[in-house]
């Protein structure tokens, strides 16, 4: 165990919590949001969709069982969401300096350094989770004793989808129908669970006019981010729903689904965050645990008549997916690709696939 140096979090309201380093000893700032996964701080961290955001994670001990190797299987990585990190830097309240697991190949710190990644532990994550629910989205940065200071930054106003977006088209695969999978910054689990479902999946830039090519069904992806920053994807989504042919959004890909329909999208409060969100799907007293993390929702108010909400979030009531009247269009704001959980709603990609038949 190597000594660790003091390490403070600012929030852009003056509150700080003081802390200690196990990551890399540098700077760095992005909107503080939280998680509240038991498990699965591997996935949570090359999730695209925590592109410039420091996570807190409100399970109290972090690093218990190490990461695992970074293999991949046609393109796709066994265990991760991306090839990289891409949160800004990770909070926790305790880490484990020694790990265990079968898989395991490297420590949790050992990994953050390697990918110059700050981590902290020793602060009071329920706290500041508490107060991050009490006073809304925030901006943080976090800054190492003796170290340079650094300004806060905002994610939001940068467009993160066409950052964490592929630059080339991808084939992932095989099988007799094929799907496009737009790619805002998408989640490699979600190409699993196509893939697994014995369809070819094309993945393409979050720009890539995909009409010119063959396929039967559209998969629109999670992604970080503010959705009125992609417009270029939104208008490519108008093209394709002209054409009559499945359309499934996740996550980004629900809003962004939303705007080519016709509808808006709003900032929230402080976002929904979390593996334990409740979503009810409309018309039924069926609810499901989710996981989630983004800071815009659709406005259902704005939907046009033929589009109607699919799921609603039972803590706030808002907007947790939408559905075509009559058209096989339809999106969900939460992960049902969710890794490490919960996996309540992985049907969805039957429903889509169904859909393709």
């Amino acid at each position: 165990m190597r000594q660790p140096k003091l390490a403070t979090l600012v929030l852009e309201d003056g509150t700080t919590f003081e802390g200690k380093s196990f990551g890399y000893e540098a700077p760095a700032a992005g909107e503080v949001v939280f998680n509240t996964a038991m498990t699965g701080y591997p996935e949570s961290l090359t999730d695209p969709s925590y592109e410039g955001q420091i996570l807190v994670t409100t399970y109290p001990i972090l690093g218990n069982y190490g990461v695992p190797p970074c293999g991949t299987k046609d393109k796709v990585s066994e265990y991760y969401e991306s090839d990289h990190i891409h949160a800004k830097a990770i909070v926790a309240q305790d880490y484990s300096w020694e790990h265990s697991h079968w898989q395991a190949d490297r420590s949790l710190s050992e990994w953050l350094i390697q990918e110059k990644i700050p981590g902290i532990y020793d602060v009071d994550t329920r706290a500041l989770t508490k107060h991050l629910r009490e006073k809304g989205s925030m901006l943080g940065k976090i800054v190492i004793e003796g170290g340079e200071d650094i300004d806060f930054y905002d994610p939001n106003l940068e467009n993160l989808v066409a950052k964490t977006s592929c630059k080339e088209p991808e084939v992932h695969g095989e099988g007799e129908k094929t799907v496009v999978l737009v790619d805002c910054g998408t989640k490699h689990n979600i190409i699993r669970c196509l893939t697994k479902r014995g369809v070819k999946v094309i993945r393409v830039p979050w720009n890539y006019d995909f009409t010119q090519i063959p396929y039967d069904g559209l998969f629109i992806s999670n992604g970080p981010g503010n959705p009125d920053l992609a417009e270029e994807t939104v208008q490519l989504i108008r093209k394709a729903m002209k054409t009559g042919k499945p359309i499934c959004g996740i996550c980004m890909g629900n809003q962004l689904l939303a705007k080519a329909a016709g509808a808006k999208t709003f900032k929230l409060k402080y976002g929904h965050r979390s593996h334990n969100q409740p979503v009810r799907l409309v018309g039924t007293e069926t609810c499901f645990v989710t996981s989630q993390n983004h800071g815009f929702a659709v406005d259902s108010d704005t939907l046009p008549e033929d589009w109607e909400p699919m799921f609603i979030n039972m803590n706030d009531g808002t907007n947790e997916g939408i559905r075509h009247k009559t058209l096989p269009f339809f999106s969900a704001q939460f992960h049902p690709e969710a890794s490490s959980g919960p996996k309540d709603t992985e049907f969805i990609f039957d429903k889509f696939i169904s859909m393709l038949k």
